[in-house]
């Protein structure tokens, strides 16, 4: 169609199996609309750009959304495998995860609930939003306009609150449960490829790498770990009387390991905005415990800031 241009097509297309025939005309020219839209990106106002390239009655756009019988799920694995597609076979895949806070104050909003804000949110203060909050999975993508990589979303869950979730009768999940929710989903979806996920301290739970280490050699977790982690060798082999060890010789913990060690390496490392940084460096190995849970095996590095500009 007009309203977009033809580079797009081969990722248009695959979007095509997700709608009917009627229903993809019409999402065309909605997501064409909406790329050149500004202001609110409502359906009238979309309409009101396509103008004449919006054939027939206007409630039957409405009706894209309003009496939807195509899944959301469906075109977000879509569009992630036609990405993919673009990617090495024999590389692993960069994840990223966070989630993000969107107002909603509306009285009769669904899902809505208060949120810390971290953007406008410091150590010392803590800002609270009303509205969505969205645990999003994206894959890093690099443009030549830019020389960071943009994070183009895939996949996303809506977090809701304990009281929503018992108010609706839902189980309740935890940002880290719905990230697992989304990463079980990549992984099904895209058989034969590797994934390295790199998330923010919320997701470096014992949860998460659980379920990292169950695929291992899939999926690989990158994530903050508390310096007091409880580390422990694997348990010894059952020797047929008792019950048998569940971990066995307990190791430093990260803190007390760098704070034993002689000398930390030093390396001078790629930093934020395309500069560089000179840091020192530990790292060291371990089964992570958690009482109930098990053990996990991970691998810990400690980076301390030689300028001293920044935390350990």
């Amino acid at each position: 169609m007009a309203i977009l241009p033809d580079e797009s097509l081969p990722l248009l297309d695959a979007f095509a199996p997700v709608f009917t025939r009627p229903t993809y005309r019409r999402f065309l020219v909605l997501l064409g609309a909406a790329i050149i839209t500004t202001g609110r990106r409502t359906v009238a106002n979309l309409l009101r750009t396509a103008g004449s390239l919006a054939p027939g009655d206007p409630s039957s756009y409405r009706r894209v959304f309003s009496q939807a019988r195509w899944s959301t799920i469906r075109l977000a694995c879509a569009m992630a495998r036609h990405l993919l597609a673009l990617l090495p076979e024999d590389r692993p895949i960069a994840l990223v995860g966070d989630d993000t806070a969107v107002a909603h104050p509306g009285p009769h909003v669904y899902g809505k609930a208060r949120h810390r804000d971290p953007v406008r949110s410091s150590h010392s203060y803590t800002a609270w939003r009303y509205g969505h909050k969205w645990v999003v999975l994206a894959i890093p993508v690099r443009f030549p306009f830019a020389e960071r990589p943009w994070a183009l979303p895939v996949l996303v869950a809506l977090y809701q609150s304990g009281e929503d979730d018992r108010r609706h009768g839902h189980r309740h999940r935890t940002p880290a449960q719905h990230m697992i929710r989304l990463l079980a989903l990549m992984l099904h979806r895209s058989p034969g490829r590797r994934f390295v996920f790199v998330g923010d301290s919320a997701y470096g739970t014992h949860e998460v790498a659980r379920f990292a280490h169950r695929h291992r050699g899939r999926l690989y977790l990158v994530s903050k770990l508390h310096p007091e982690a409880n580390l422990f060798e694997p348990p010894p082999p059952y020797r047929g009387k008792g019950r048998p060890a569940v971990k066995g010789r307990r190791l430093a913990e990260p803190r007390e390991a760098v704070a034993a060690a002689r000398r930390l390496k030093r390396l001078t490392v790629g930093w934020y905005g395309g500069g560089t940084r000179r840091v020192e460096t530990a790292t060291g190995t371990g089964h992570w415990f958690k009482s109930g849970k098990g053990l996990v095996p991970i691998r810990w590095a400690f980076v301390r800031d030689r300028e001293g500009t920044h935390r350990d």
